[in-house]
């Protein structure tokens, strides 16, 4: 036998590879469906991420050096640089020194923080509260005063919010 390729080998082309990758096998008529890919999970993001960028922000649009937000915040400069790209989790103090040394309050890095995770994640932010439905107002001609009461959304999982609605 002057073949090119041993006897009971298949070659490779007739096996299903061509230019070192692999075809995708066509399923059996009346075979069952492949199963749908999982769905992608957006990781959130690290708080140590979304502060350190934060903090970044408003010192570049406050044109400040590192040096300068440093010394005044009495931090050590690398480390300020470390906390702005993300890699050291800083404590409430540092991150309060470093605030006061831009001229903002904890509260309002804080909250630029908090806009930030709701910007890129709209799903996990808190929907606005659904007014509360008109009451009905009485036939005879009386005047009602009416007062209403939501409680805050549901901070934790089993946690309801209520609507009370007061007349008099």
């Amino acid at each position: 036998m002057s073949s090119s390729h041993a006897p009971n080998r298949v070659p490779a082309r007739a096996q299903g590879r061509t230019g070192g990758g692999f075809l995708r096998p066509v399923p059996a008529p009346g075979a069952a469906p492949e199963p749908a890919p999982a769905p992608v999970t957006v990781r959130e993001p690290l708080l140590r991420h979304v502060v350190g960028a934060a903090l970044r922000r408003e010192r570049l649009a406050r044109g400040r050096t590192l040096k300068e937000v440093a010394e005044r915040a009495r931090i050590s400069m690398p480390y300020l640089s470390e906390v702005e790209r993300g890699r050291k989790e800083a404590s409430s103090e540092v991150l309060a020194a470093a605030a006061q040394a831009l001229g903002l309050g904890l509260a309002e890095l804080l909250a630029l923080t908090q806009a930030q995770l709701t910007d890129a994640h709209p799903a996990t932010a808190p929907a606005p509260a659904a007014p509360a439905p008109a009451p009905e107002q009485p036939t005879d001609g009386r005047a009602t005063s009416l007062l209403t009461h939501r409680t805050p959304r549901p901070q934790r999982p089993g946690d309801t919010a209520d609507t009370m609605l007061l007349a008099a």
